[in-house]
């Protein structure tokens, strides 16, 4: 059920990105088009021709001249009201339970979404005060998810459960964005929000008839599971109460770490998710059906390579070959670094559509790595807080979505290969500074701050008794 929901999260999220592109009347980008003298990608004459004449969309669909900048704003809007829930839903969540809170962000992201054509009709200021709530409403999701692990995910299977739920938010690109071209082209793009939106409504019935907060309170699970469980994750699995030691959080060296290797991968992350189909439109002139396909490539293997490093991470921590520190630094290491490298060559492939989408398809595939690494460190360091950790990485790690879709929209504003070569470049650049940063700093150890009392007091007479007088 995790797995599904969170490909209607990402599904509720990067539908604005494909239909966009036919939501946006295609005169505007023609003198852009022909700006730079012969630098641009060459169009073909059939979809120039006939780019006025909005072929992808059906009779009496409307279409709105909103320029780059404006588009910015508005898949960047998402964001500004998922800052704000992060850390009050991870807070919540780990005192009541994460199931009310995920399954209520999805369904109520799902049923704001069906209100999006009307918004977008109204003008883009309703839009983008629509999509801030939408994201205010799935703000809790991650920090939720995290905190229903932190009490069902014994300790050596934590790397594959995250990692298998997890990966529904890149298969739900996967399927997402085709899956909106697709609907685009044959209904019209508010068929889109429609179909997403009761697709996420329906979800949630399911989540809230199937799903329990913890073991113990599940009704159809065996008692060998429920005592299997139980004992493997112990004390640090219950719920923290309404005391949460915030100061000591903030001082703690390896939560900057998580914090900055997120804010930095998530930079290339954010910017493909919201960009990428307008690259495809603006620069490689892909129609809106290839966007959609080739824009949803990338993440088909970031889904796979996800779910496999969670496996492979597991399987080197069951053999003990590795420490947790080790396992997670190596993960973080391949999945940011490497992309980096194949973001940069996408900035240098020029016009050859077969080499952007095989870089860019390379980058996301790899970077799937990352989920067996810094993705999932905060229940490692804080089994106990990891949905209010969750929630305080996710919120800083949420400000690239604001401000990548911004910064792409600045320095695309003409639509030339240079200006895209600049996004790659800086994506890849600050994707390399989060492996750098994570590298030095990160850990895999339990914190003292996140023991329980009992268990410091025990710590604390170990180490004396270790100390020679």
């Amino acid at each position: 059920m995790m797995f599904f929901g969170f490909s209607v999260v990402y599904g509720l999220r990067v539908n604005l990105s494909v239909a966009m592109v036919a939501m946006v009347n295609g005169t505007n980008s023609q003198p852009s088009l022909n700006s730079s003298g012969g630098h641009e990608c060459p169009v073909s004459s059939h979809r120039y021709n006939n780019s006025s004449q909005t072929p992808d969309q059906p009779d009496g669909i409307p279409q709105y001249s909103w320029d780059s900048q404006t588009q910015g704003l508005l898949l960047g809007a998402f964001f500004f009201g998922y800052l704000v829930t992060q850390i009050p839903g991870g807070y919540l969540a780990g005192h009541f339970g994460g199931s009310i809170f995920l399954g209520g962000g999805v369904l109520g992201t799902a049923a704001l979404t069906l209100l999006t054509p009307l918004a977008a009709q109204l003008g883009p200021y309703w839009l983008f005060g629509l999509r801030a709530l939408e994201g205010f409403g799935e703000g809790v999701t991650f920090p939720a998810m995290m905190a229903m692990w932190a009490r069902w995910a014994p300790p050596l299977e934590r790397s594959r459960l995250m990692t298998l739920s997890g990966s529904g938010a890149n298969f739900g690109a996967f399927v997402a964005l085709p899956l909106t071209g697709f609907i685009c082209h044959s209904l019209g793009w508010p068929a889109v929000f429609y179909m997403c939106g009761g697709a996420g409504c329906i979800w949630a019935v399911f989540w809230f008839i199937l799903v329990s907060d913890q073991p113990g309170t599940h009704p159809r699970i065996s008692t060998r599971e429920k005592d299997y469980i139980i004992n493997s994750i112990g004390k640090e699995g219950g719920a923290h109460g309404w005391s949460v030691p915030f100061l000591p959080m903030m001082l703690s060296v390896p939560l900057w770490a998580i914090i900055v290797s997120q804010m930095c991968a998530n930079w290339g992350y954010y910017t493909l998710l919201t960009s990428l189909p307008t690259y495809m439109d603006t620069v490689l002139h892909f129609d809106l059906r290839q966007n959609a396909f080739l824009s949803a490539l990338p993440y088909l293997g970031g889904w796979a390579f996800s779910v496999i490093s969670g496996v492979v991470a597991d399987s080197l921590l069951e053999k003990e070959l590795l420490s947790v520190t080790a396992v997670r630094k190596i993960f973080t290491i391949t999945g940011l670094l490497l992309p980096a490298a194949f973001l940069v060559a996408v900035g240098y492939s020029g016009c050859s559509g077969v080499l952007a989408v095989t870089f860019l398809t390379l980058s996301t595939t790899v970077g799937g790595t990352s989920a067996a690494g810094v993705f999932i460190n905060q229940i490692d360091i804080a089994p106990r807080y990891a949905g209010v950790l969750l929630g305080i990485t996710n919120t800083f790690a949420t400000i690239p979505g604001v401000v990548a879709p911004i910064v792409t929209g600045y320095l695309t504003k003409d639509h030339s290969l240079a200006g895209w070569r600049s996004v790659f470049c800086l994506s890849a650049g600050i994707s390399a500074g989060g492996a750098l940063v994570f590298t030095l700093f990160g850990s895999g150890k339990i914190q003292k701050w996140a023991l329980a009392e009992e268990d410091q007091e025990q710590a604390e007479t170990e180490r004396d008794r270790l100390i020679p007088t």
